[in-house]
């Protein structure tokens, strides 16, 4: 078969050679990685997005040639040519996979000069990322971004590969749509020619692939582009890509085991070995033992409930808290802690929201070294060290508060209570309640989007509906999330009023999508991954900016092209729009 990278430029691609290949000339083309000058004989290693190969200038085969290398400088994009041949074996280099062979140059051509880079692309030093932003084509040369952009590759095309062979259809949907809440910002984009009407960039594609299952195509997935303008983590960009899917007449273990084996596949990529089935963890267990719902389960340390423990207990804080409908939780982190990192934890508590942090060391006999001591019978002690598997030498850490705020503080400290993690903790989260209590606007709030077919008694209390929703956690990290879908237009109706949606206005935002149910919805449902953090995570960074070709920093700016920027004054016009409060 033909190579179709080659051409005038180029024979071969540097990084492809080997051994096998000495005995011919080739051309190769490239930017100089390193120049370096021994005895007269100049030495490059030329860089492609192949690899590296080193470049040999003789002074008595080429003269002129070896007089011209001498102007060359880093990341100078040249052409040469000569025979390919096998280094001296005291030169081969074995970590290089060009480094038994070399070229030695007998024309070169300079096909543009570069000014000195503002950081070292031949080195993997530290750079401040303000400079890496602003010149993310130079770091972008280096080689763990070019690796980080080849496994983004390689997951993506895996992808696609692992779901036609599934019987999936790839279909792109509406980048300009409406607003509809999906639990953060729209971005906006006014439109030109309705005055006064905005479109709105998709925070995800969700109702667009429903309506791909009302219309028969059954599997449906996309690689595709999502907007959500909110505050930005090391895990979050104002834009980044989904792998979105949907598949119809399932049931939440049809999704989950074709999931389940492209996990598998496309994390064989980072070297990630996989076992099937994955686990199903329950919301209400993870909640429980972990404090969150995307735990990170490799430290241990689980929280236990010490309701039953101190059941009757006459310590006023225990007492009142279980009194009051709450909970008494805790867990054991093992050997002993001095004052000032307790005095620290127990600050880092109330920050949280608890009142205050028990802490306990036990020592011999079980008794317990801790300012509630002696409030606590020896009895309820014993119960609560059985429980948490406590031990001589353990320190115990307990809340007592309503279950919410005794979670996300226990779920918190356990995290930075923890050592080293090390492997991979891959699962299922499953039966979620369907709402969650919206505190400071007094109303439901959906835990995944109010699409999720609810399970219960819809003519009952709808905080007491659970949901057919499921997620995925990895090392702590949520990778995706969805549900079986609600195909029925009575239910989606019903969902929308324990929101409190009057029906004018679900009919107003979502009319097409009540329409589409009355016209036989097939059982249907999805799932949604972030595959900017699929990536990071396969590349072992906990910062999806690196795998990003053009990221945007904490504060959502783009440092290469100065976005986002003001409009002209002849541009506002068009548009019928004005600026104020800048």
């Amino acid at each position: 078969m033909t190579d179709l990278r080659a051409n005038r430029y180029r024979t071969a691609w540097a990084g492809d050679l080997r051994a096998g290949d000495v005995g011919g000339d080739v051309r190769v083309s490239g930017w100089v990685h390193r120049r370096r000058d021994h005895g007269g004989l100049i030495f490059i290693d030329l860089r492609d997005r192949s690899g590296l190969l080193q470049l040999v200038f003789h002074p008595e085969d080429a003269p002129e040639v070896h007089a011209a290398a001498h102007g060359l400088r880093s990341e100078d994009v040249i052409s040469a040519e000569g025979p390919l041949v096998p280094r001296e074996e005291e030169n081969v280099n074995p970590e290089m996979p060009t480094g038994e062979i070399e070229l030695n140059v007998r024309a070169f051509e300079k096909l543009a000069d570069a000014e000195t880079p503002p950081f070292q692309v031949d080195e993997e030093g530290p750079i401040e990322e303000v400079l890496r932003l602003r010149y993310r084509y130079l770091d972008l040369r280096r080689e763990r971004m070019r690796s980080n952009i080849e496994l983004r590759h390689a997951a993506v095309q895996l992808t696609r590969e692992y779901l036609n062979s599934a019987g999936f259809l790839e279909i792109e949907t509406p980048m300009l749509t409406r607003s509809t809440p999906e639990g953060a910002r729209d971005f906006v984009v006014p439109s030109r020619l309705q005055p006064g009407a905005f479109y709105a960039l998709p925070q995800s594609p969700q109702l667009f692939k429903q309506l791909f299952m009302v219309a028969g195509f059954e599997r449906y997935y996309q690689i595709v582009r999502c907007f959500r303008d909110e505050d930005l983590r090391a895990d979050r960009q104002p834009e980044f890509t989904q792998l979105d899917l949907e598949m119809s007449f399932v049931e939440e273990e049809d999704v989950m085991s074709v999931i389940d084996g492209w996990l598998k596949s496309v994390l064989a990529v980072a070297g990630i070995e996989v076992d099937l089935p994955l686990e199903r963890v329950r919301y209400d267990d993870a909640m429980l033992q972990y404090g969150t719902d995307r735990p990170d389960r490799r430290p241990g340390m689980e929280i236990h409930d010490l309701g039953d423990a101190f059941s009757g207990s006459e310590f006023k804080v225990f007492a009142d808290a279980l009194a009051g409908g709450g909970v008494v939780r805790g867990l054991r982190a093992g050997g002993e802690f001095p004052r000032s990192r307790l005095d620290e934890l127990t600050e880092r508590a109330k920050e949280l929201g608890a009142k205050g942090l028990v802490w306990a060391t036990v020592e011999t006999g079980g008794d317990w070294r801790s300012p509630v001591a002696k409030f606590l019978s020896p009895e309820e002690r014993g119960r609560a060290a059985e429980t948490l598997g406590a031990v001589e030498g353990d320190t115990i850490f307990a809340v007592a508060d309503s279950t919410e705020v005794a979670a996300r503080v226990l779920g918190t400290l356990r995290l930075e209570l923890a050592g080293p993690r090390e492997g991979h903790d891959l699962f299922w989260v499953v039966d979620f309640p369907m709402f969650g209590w919206n505190e400071e606007e007094q109303r439901l709030d959906p835990l995944h989007h109010p699409f999720t077919a609810p399970v219960g008694d819809l003519d009952g209390d709808p905080a007491e509906w659970r949901s057919r929703a499921y997620d995925v956690v990895l090392n702590g990290w949520e990778l995706g999330g969805g549900s079986i879908r609600i195909h029925r237009s009575d239910v989606q109706e019903r969902v929308f009023d324990a929101l409190g949606l009057p029906p004018d206005e679900a009919r107003e935002r979502f009319g097409f999508l009540l329409d589409a149910l009355r016209y036989g919805a097939p059982p249907h449902g999805g799932i949604a991954f972030g595959m900017d953090r699929v990536v990071a995570l396969m590349a072992g960074l906990d910062n999806i900016r690196d795998v990003i070709p053009i990221p945007k920093t904490a504060s959502g700016a783009d440092l290469l092209t100065g976005a986002p920027a003001p409009l002209d004054a002849h541009q506002l016009r068009e548009l019928g729009l004005s600026v104020t409060g800048r």
